[in-house]
């Protein structure tokens, strides 16, 4: 299934922990174009199998969502490269990755010179379970498949919130992962 808006509410929990981790329900639905990798793959092919109206449980091991945590992608700075900064262990700090996209990473420890920071996203290595209804399907219009966004170009109000656009745990409910400012 390809080209359409898919709309539901969310319960995300962590499955080993059972730790609630994000929930838009009560709240707007988070909306996304199936087929335009804009939710994990793991939650999005078995939302395909679904219609408006129904509601499930998915399971999301970590191959299919953020990926196995990788201790190669926690790194030691000097604390000088984050000058003006205030820095707290498990703050999210963003940046410029090599190829201009934005990059998070968090703090994982303060040392007296050092600042160890992890690029892993948040979520890598957790098995997720996704608590689902879906509220609509439609085919998404044109212009929604030119910009790949629900709503078209007139609805950019999306900005990375951290989570990226391939990711559905924010609850904001703006394509598919953002947040609207």
């Amino acid at each position: 299934m390809s080209n359409k808006v898919v709309s539901i509410e969310y319960t995300l929990t962590d499955a080993d922990t059972k730790e609630q981790l994000d929930s838009n329900v009560g709240g707007a639905p988070l909306s996304y174009i199936s087929g335009m990798q804009q939710i994990i793959p793991g939650l999005e092919s078995e939302l395909e199998k679904l219609n408006a109206g129904d509601n499930t449980d998915v399971l999301v091991k970590p191959a299919d969502g953020y990926g196995e945590y990788n201790e190669e992608a926690v790194q030691t700075l000097p604390k000088e490269q984050f000058a003006g900064i205030e820095l707290a262990v498990g703050m999210s700090l963003y940046g410029t990755g090599e190829n201009g996209e934005t990059v998070q990473v968090i703090v994982k420890d303060l040392k007296e010179d050092e600042v160890v920071i992890d690029y892993n996203h948040p979520m890598a290595g957790k098995t997720l379970m996704f608590t689902v209804l879906v509220t609509e399907v439609r085919d998404a219009t044109a212009e929604e498949i030119q910009s790949g966004m629900v709503g078209g170009m007139q609805d950019s109000c999306c900005s990375d919130d951290g989570h990226g656009h391939d990711h559905a745990e924010s609850g904001s409910g703006c394509c598919g992962g953002g947040s609207c400012s």
